[in-house]
């Protein structure tokens, strides 16, 4: 009865996702779903790309949290679109939340849309957004056997960012054992090394969203 209802609720979410994907592509917006375990800096790269991009691509955001608007209010303050959803202490997004946040949006003044999802390395994998594309965000201060221990998110991911690199000469990373664990699950995907303190891989970042944004079939 369980495994059935599991099922059901699945199901449901992956319907509404559709419904999600078809109103963004209707209006010829991207959406890209980023994950990550807490503090990895998904919201540092945001703020990045939005710093660097000069108002192309056109990004809007919305924001999952459990309980707070702080990283909302950072995204709000570089002038930009965005909508905070609380999750009440839920671990992830779902299409239905993600579904009524895109009334509070202007489709038609946005050529992608960025969905930082709620802090969590197992969650939000499980949950379609409506999204064309997926980010797997991990920083060094985690540790290099992130994708040994959470596959699921990486093997899925369209891109896969180190984020705050200008911390690996302090901290103990294997950068071989990181790289190789991602190319077995997820061989082919794109890695940045990314430090948004220094600026390092800012650049690239902002390619990569321009290019997804600027795709208009989507696989």
């Amino acid at each position: 009865m369980e495994i059935k209802l599991v099922q059901k609720v699945m199901k449901v979410n992956d319907e509404l996702a559709q419904g999600v994907r078809k109103r963004l592509r209707a209006a010829g917006v991207a959406c890209v779903n980023m994950m990550s375990a807490p503090g990895s800096g998904k919201t540092s790269l945001i703020e990045a790309a939005l710093r660097h991009c000069g108002g192309a691509p056109r990004i809007g955001v919305i924001e999952g949290d459990p309980d707070t608007t702080l990283d909302a209010e950072r995204i709000a303050a570089c002038g930009v679109p965005v909508v905070q959803i609380n999750t009440d202490g839920g671990c992830h997004l779902e299409a239905n939340l993600v579904g009524r946040a895109l009334g509070d949006l202007d489709l038609d003044a946005l050529d992608i849309l960025l969905i930082e999802n709620v802090g969590n390395l197992v969650c939000p994998v499980g949950f379609d957004l409506g999204e064309d594309k997926r980010v797997a965000v991990v920083s060094v201060t985690e540790g290099h056997d992130k994708p040994a221990k959470y596959p699921k998110l990486f093997r899925g991911a369209d891109l896969v960012v180190l984020n705050k690199a200008d911390l690996l000469p302090y901290v103990d990373f294997d950068m071989a054992f990181f790289r190789d664990t991602v190319r077995r699950l997820n061989p082919g995907v794109l890695m940045l090394d990314m430090s948004c303190r220094t600026g390092d891989g800012v650049d690239a970042w902002v390619a990569w969203l321009r290019e997804t944004a600027a795709a208009k079939n989507f696989v």
